[in-house]
């Protein structure tokens, strides 16, 4: 009977030691584990329950757009010539022996390219300043020049190509290359659509125009949405399309554990446990999914009530999906770039594992008693 009893006694003894010690496995801390890191228990992270006043002062959606410089900028013509363009320029005379042909038969100046300083030349015309110029005003300019040494000459000046009006599109579209500015291609949308369009999924296609010094950056969908967007291009633009790279990090009791990238321009909390195979149900605790974050101190300020911080703070929001407007502040709230969404093991799980250890304890107990009743010598 006393070994009975002092059995039973050695077993409480480990039923409590397993359930209060860090021993067993599990997928990270509990919730009343986070809740004694916070500044309100003298830890370093505000812990803070998610409520439309949260919601609220935390929905910040990454602001893309153009600056004045890109959207105020008009329209390239068509004609206008720029250093680097390729001229064809042809040339008829009306005397037998002229300075450049016979008459009848053109002179043809093929791949005249407009130097770095806007100028060609044209024999007997000398240098002619064509940047600037539409091929028109370069053929009287051209014509006045020649009219001193041939009587009437014919001028005809085409743009060939337009090396001096092009730009650069890479990344994420159709065809990445270096592209003229002609006159159906003169705005972003239509110089993308030449390219292939883009070859992510649109919803989530960021689209970045560098300019000189200047950056500008937008959702593809926008260039839709709002037509002022749809900026006029300029000589030496280039143009990188790529995917979204915002990401969050999803940890705990959901359907993976893993690094994920949002698939949306806005995602919510419960967007972003849905896109990671919800909660387990044998394992999650549906009032304790927290999100990690570090917060810039104005809105640290606002959702704190406070006027006080200075520097990014470490914010842990909870959500309790079990409260009657619970699914409702998961839906509301925005997940951001870089946030951890942790969803804490439901109490019982760990007793769970409690009665496993135990029981493969006993058993290992009983069958080491067994082979010592068996095998008295050993």
């Amino acid at each position: 009977m006393g070994n009975v009893w002092a059995r039973n006694a050695a077993l409480f003894v480990c039923v409590v030691g397993l359930a209060s010690c860090d021993a067993l496995p599990r997928s990270g801390p509990s919730k009343s584990e986070i809740y004694a890191g916070s500044v309100q228990r003298e830890g370093d992270a505000f812990v803070v329950a998610v409520d439309d006043r949260v919601t609220r002062a935390t929905a910040v959606v990454p602001a893309l757009g153009f600056s004045s410089d890109f959207t105020g900028s008009g329209v390239v013509g068509s004609d206008t010539i720029h250093a680097g363009d390729v001229l064809g320029v042809s040339i008829w005379e009306n005397v037998e022996e002229g300075i450049l042909t016979t008459a009848g038969a053109p002179a043809g100046l093929q791949d005249v390219q407009v130097d770095g300083q806007g100028f060609i030349f044209i024999p007997y015309a000398g240098r002619i300043k064509a940047a600037g110029n539409s091929p028109e005003a370069i053929r009287r300019i051209i014509t006045d020049k020649l009219s001193e040494q041939t009587p009437d000459p014919q001028v005809m000046v085409t743009r060939l190509a337009g090396d001096g009006s092009t730009v650069s599109l890479t990344g994420a579209v159709g065809g990445q290359g270096v592209y003229p500015i002609e006159r159906p291609t003169r705005t972003l949308g239509a110089m993308l659509a030449k390219a292939g369009g883009v070859s992510v999924p649109p919803e989530i296609a960021v689209v970045k125009i560098i300019r000189g010094t200047r950056t500008g950056k937008i959702w593809y969908q926008d260039l839709f949405e709002h037509p002022e967007l749809d900026i006029a291009l300029r000589g030496g633009d280039r143009i990188l399309v790529e995917a979204d790279t915002r990401a969050f990090t999803a940890l705990g009791a959901t359907g993976s554990q893993t690094r994920v990238k949002f698939e949306t321009q806005t995602l919510s909390a419960l967007e972003a446990i849905a896109q990671v195979g919800g909660l387990v149900s044998t394992l999650a605790d549906p009032t304790g999914v927290f999100v990690f974050r570090n917060e810039p101190a104005e809105i640290s300020n606002a959702v704190l009530g406070r006027s006080d911080l200075v520097g990014d703070q470490r914010l842990i929001y909870v959500l309790d999906l079990t409260e009657p407007n619970g699914m409702f502040r998961a839906r509301d709230f925005v997940i951001r770039d870089g946030d951890t969404v942790y969803v804490t093991e439901a109490p019982y799980v760990q007793w769970t594992k409690v009665i496993s250890a135990l029981s493969t304890t006993v058993g290992a107990a009983d069958s080491l008693a067994s082979a010592a009743t068996t095998f008295p010598g050993l």
